[in-house]
């Protein structure tokens, strides 16, 4: 048997149905998984016929490889990918290359690219984005460590990946942890848009009183405009889906407790060590911590009882209003994202192009939406763009909305329908764009209560007042 191009451990959904687009694209793959009988359901089931090598050991799978070996790891971020690391090390040979393809903390790949460096071992941190679906037709790839190392795998990356007219989703992000840097702020930014769908559905569903049928034919609507996204396509077809036994929409049999991996967190946690604001993502993951303390919310439901309130002005004028929101709150939140990948470029010595990052985002991915070609334009006629909020198109499609904006989040706070993550947004915007915040009142008081100092506008040098006479 002739040897395979590449290696894949880790046979979870996501890693079968990458080496099922692998091989399809024309290469020959070796598997490994920890539990032999999860190598053999998917040799003789999806993997059958095809030109796929099933192998039982580490040190099988890295002989079956062809040299310069390439393995990719799909297995659960944190211990598991140090242990798998562990295990390849005695076979493999100087100029391997060892990749993972799992969602792990830059940080940690920033740890064992150094490390293997050291044993003459080639380490990449691939982000890889766009769920099983994705895996299987073609994803958004984000790689980063040495450009030498990414070379060997382009081809592999650029065949498997999704196209947009024919434009591979992938590009070479940067050094070290950058690839898995910019998926875990792809994330936050898929945190903060999930986030203000689930807002603008509670406020046309319990503000409006729009059943799901509706929901459809809204959701439908706004992704022919400039809404159009993977995930407003999948949320119209959620409203879409009724339950077999009941025959009710599933959407309203979901216990409303939302779930999270960390990603998000991480990104908001990352953004408050470089001192990035992003409140729309910090909302997100407050709100789903928040959606986890179900039995307390309903205690405090019945402390606090509210009113069954509802819009009463024109239906058609109030969903129009909720669009224009979702739309320039969203921009808001690709804002964030992109500022935090701005400063992180610096910090970390990355040299971020975020021109082909938005580019690679544009399909494949979970965030993937038309406004990310604007998004791509926006940075390719300014590179130095500071705040994609500053780009004459974004500056336009938000002082077009900000009246919707205002009357849609007034309307929430009448009806009692918390939004978060669409408050952070408009707060973030007018913040952004005061020449002067209170923060004058918060100098005094740290300067009042612990001698910090403070600056003047009126002159130069730094001053301190002994406020009690």
């Amino acid at each position: 048997m002739s040897e395979s191009d590449i290696g894949l451990i880790g046979l979870a959904v996501m890693g079968q149905n990458l080496v099922l687009n692998m091989e399809r694209n024309g290469y020959q793959v070796s598997v490994f998984n920890r539990t032999s009988e999860r190598t053999e359901d998917f040799i003789k089931g999806p993997a059958a016929g095809k030109n796929i090598t099933a192998t039982y050991s580490i040190e099988e799978l890295v002989s079956s490889i062809k040299k310069p070996r390439k393995v990719i790891m799909m297995v659960k971020s944190g211990t598991p990918v140090d242990a798998v690391i562990e295990q390849l090390k005695p076979s493999l040979e100087g100029g391997d290359l060892i990749i993972d393809g799992g969602n792990s903390f830059f940080r940690d790949t920033e740890r064992r690219s150094q490390a293997l460096e050291a044993h003459g071992l080639s380490y990449l941190g691939v982000g890889i984005s766009g769920g099983e679906e994705g895996a299987l037709w073609g994803p958004s790839i984000m790689p980063g460590g040495h450009l030498q190392a990414y070379t060997h795998v382009e081809h592999i990356f650029i065949d498997i990946a999704a196209k947009v007219n024919g434009d591979p989703c992938v590009t070479y992000i940067g050094p070290r942890g950058a690839g898995h840097y910019v998926k875990m702020v792809h994330n936050g930014i898929e945190y903060g848009d999930m986030q203000l769908i689930a807002e603008a559905y509670d406020l046309l569903h319990h503000g409006l009183g729009l059943s799901a049928a509706d929901l459809n034919d809204v959701f439908t609507d706004w992704n022919q405009d400039v809404l159009a996204s993977f995930l407003i396509e999948i949320t119209a077809d959620i409203f879409d889906y009724e339950d077999e036994e009941t025959g009710v929409p599933l959407v309203e049999l979901i216990l409303d407790k939302a779930k999270q991996k960390g990603t998000g967190k991480w990104a908001s946690q990352e953004a408050l060590d470089l001192g990035v604001p992003t409140p729309t993502i910090n909302a997100a993951v407050e709100a789903r911590i928040l959606s986890a303390y179900k039995v307390e919310r309903e205690k405090a439901a019945e402390v606090y009882p509210g009113k069954v309130r509802r819009f009463r002005g024109d239906r058609m004028n109030f969903i129009e209003a909720v669009k224009d929101a979702l739309y320039a709150s969203k921009i808001n939140t690709y804002a964030q994202g992109m500022a935090l990948l701005t400063t992180a470029s610096q910090e970390y010595e990355y040299s971020l192009n975020l021109a082909e990052i938005a580019r690679i985002w544009r399909g494949g991915c979970i965030i993937r939406a038309d406004l990310l070609e604007d998004i791509r334009a926006a940075y390719a006629d300014n590179p130095n763009l500071s705040n994609l909020l500053l780009a004459p198109f974004f500056r336009d499609a938000l002082v077009a909305r900000q009246d919707a904006w205002r009357f849609v989040l007034q309307t929430a706070v009448d009806l009692e329908i918390p939004t978060p993550a669409m408050s952070a947004s408009l707060a973030m915007f007018d913040g952004y764009r005061r020449s002067r915040l209170p923060a004058n009142l918060i100098q005094a008081q740290r300067d009042y209560f612990g001698a910090h100092t403070y600056q003047r506008v009126d002159r130069k040098g730094t001053f301190h007042t002994e406020w009690t006479k």
